[in-house]
């Protein structure tokens, strides 16, 4: 990396006095360092102490610039979603529930957890891959302002985050604006336009098994309910808890050394280099010094919008990208690719987790602990590892542990489980009106649970008199009824009512399931080095996996995952 701040630098050490002759004027030498002058010791931590702001500023710009990026690009992914899979997702339903069921149950328990699922798994990928795009989007916009304030920029090194000191106002003030914005949040992208692909799709499978118009009308208001319905899951789940690699860098490592572009602009400045000169340099990244035109709503193009269909890599130093032999020699890495080595690690991550499971089973909680804490470490971008961790923990009556796993997990969704097992934790330490916001939080995500309503008003013994009549137990699409006066019972949504008479059918039940995979995986999966979920270790890391590989026995064995996607799944009705 290149050199740190010249400007400030340590003292070196004092050198021990002579023997000879020179003793004395190399004592009083010694004595001025251990005496310097305040006033050079006062300009020195004035220095530091101004560094040390400035690179917090741009750490905490390009953190907050990723949370908005993740937010309008994940939203342009969800779109497609709608876009694409959607129509396929309410045909598979109405071909086995009738025409009239997606729309009479697009906010049942059984689409939304589907949603779920499959949107967690969307997200997983989605931190690190706008990650990558986001900070060089944003070391961009950094460069661009430099240039137009007419700091220098090394063609090999990039730009130094101490030649922005000068700067340092302007770059508080863009920080504050974007502090004064609402959190992001998932919402149809406004400049897409409506979902009239998904809807022309849908028709013309309808006329070609010759359904009838009305028929068509039902799965098109069932088209129109669950897309909606999808835009409300994904709110569920927070941009803030995801880009952990990145995060952790931004806030304790990289600011801690001194670090903001000086780490990123080796890499970025190659890259920036060449996009303009095969390209030149866009105008939209002129318009305004963030680099993003318009504002938050993006740019819009398709070759920067879609992060699904493109390849990536991570950021990483050149020493990474070969790996010394024994013999003394380099080679580069391997031809695993990005996605690839997020996949492999997903499947061990998996393996932890179902070995911490068949522990769970047996009552052997300690091992499950820590089976849940290595799928964890492996794969931490994956909330329900955290929500496994708290059920065991909870089983061994260690209720602050638990509820810290459960604070992790809503970090990044805000699912029922966490809310439960978290209100457990909370109730078993005295904390009961914590313990009630929780279960309110669980009747507001899912009306129809039984549980929460029953443990409300054993904690609330006032509120059962309010309650005339009972909830029916399970998981169901129905909500309970309202509940005058209550104070920790939530008014249930009231859904909006069908265009049309509800059906016979409307009430059947039906099954989403993932459809597992199965492949074939080394015996001993730890052969694979347990920090792949570092982005600047991937690289050393896929060499170190596939040289491990090499050298193993080669005994391969199958494992069946369950690994939710948008193409991967079935419905079936309910027994």
């Amino acid at each position: 990396m290149p050199a740190k701040y010249s400007h400030v630098k340590k003292r070196p050490p004092p050198k021990k006095p002579r023997s000879d002759g020179a003793a004395s004027s190399t004592h009083q030498h010694h004595q001025d360092h251990q005496h310097p002058s305040p006033r050079t010791d006062k300009s020195i931590s004035h220095a530091m102490s101004a560094v040390s702001k400035l690179e917090r500023t741009i750490a905490r710009i390009l953190l907050i610039r990723f949370e908005q990026d993740m937010a309008r690009l994940f939203s342009t992914h969800l779109y497609c979603v709608a876009l694409l899979h959607l129509p396929t997702f309410v045909l598979r339903c109405v071909t086995i529930g009738g025409p009239s069921w997606v729309a009479a149950n697009a906010d049942s328990d059984e689409i939304k957890d589907f949603f779920r699922t499959t949107i967690a798994m969307d997200m997983r990928q989605a931190g690190e891959r706008v990650a990558t795009k986001s900070v060089l989007w944003t070391y961009t916009a950094l460069r661009h302002f430099a240039k137009s304030n007419g700091i220098p920029i090394c063609q090999t090194r990039g730009l130094h985050s101490a030649r922005l000191l000068p700067h340092y106002d302007a770059l508080k003030a863009h920080l504050e604006s974007l502090e004064t914005r609402h959190s992001p949040a998932f919402a149809k992208p406004p400049h897409l336009g409506p979902l009239t692909e998904g809807v022309r799709t849908l028709t013309e499978a309808c006329e070609k098994s010759s359904r009838s118009q009305d028929w068509q009308y039902k799965v098109r208001e069932g088209y129109d309910r669950v897309c909606s319905t999808l835009w409300r899951v994904a709110r569920e789940f927070d941009v803030r808890g995801y880009g952990l690699v990145l995060r952790d860098k931004l806030t304790s490592k990289w600011c801690d050394c001194g670090c903001s572009t000086d780490h990123l602009s080796e890499v970025c400045e190659k890259t920036v280099r060449l996009e303009e000169e095969e390209s030149g340099v866009r105008s939209g990244k002129e318009r305004e010094w963030d680099g993003r035109g318009s504002g938050v709503g993006g740019w819009g193009t398709e070759e920067e919008e879609d992060m699904w269909t493109v390849e990536f890599d991570f950021i990483g130093t050149e020493h990474e990208l070969h790996t010394k032999h024994a013999d003394g020699g380099t080679h580069d890495c391997c031809d695993m690719t990005v996605t690839e080595l997020m996949e492999w690690r997903y499947l061990r991550a998996e393996r932890e987790k179902e070995q911490g499971n068949l522990a769970f089973k047996k009552g052997d909680y300690e091992e499950a602990i820590q089976r849940y804490k290595d799928a964890y470490a492996v794969e931490p971008e994956m909330p329900h590892y955290q929500l496994n961790l708290a059920a065991a923990y909870l089983k061994v009556n260690n209720f602050v542990e638990a509820e810290k796993a459960c604070d992790i997990s809503l970090t990044q969704h805000k699912s029922v489980k966490a809310h439960w097992r978290r209100a457990q934790a909370r109730k078993a330490q005295g904390q009961t009106e914590d313990a009630l916001r929780d279960l309110r939080a669980v009747l507001r995500l899912q009306p129809s649970n039984s549980e929460a309503l029953t443990e409300i008003c054993l904690l609330c013994p006032s509120e059962a008199a309010r309650i005339e009549q009972p909830v029916a137990s399970g998981s169901s699409s129905s909500a309970p009824p309202p509940v005058q006066g209550s104070t920790w019972i939530p008014a249930p949504k009231v859904p909006k009512p069908l265009p049309f008479a509800r059906g016979v059918l409307d009430d059947r039940k039906l099954k989403i399931s993932t459809i597992p995979i199965t492949v074939e995986i080394p015996e001993d999966l730890s052969i694979f080095a347990a920090d792949t979920a570092s982005p600047s270790k991937t690289k050393a890391t896929a060499t170190a996996n596939a040289d491990a590989l090499k050298t193993s026995s080669g005994r391969m064995m199958k494992q069946t995952f369950q690994y939710p996607s948008w193409e991967r799944y079935m419905v079936s009705k309910a027994d």
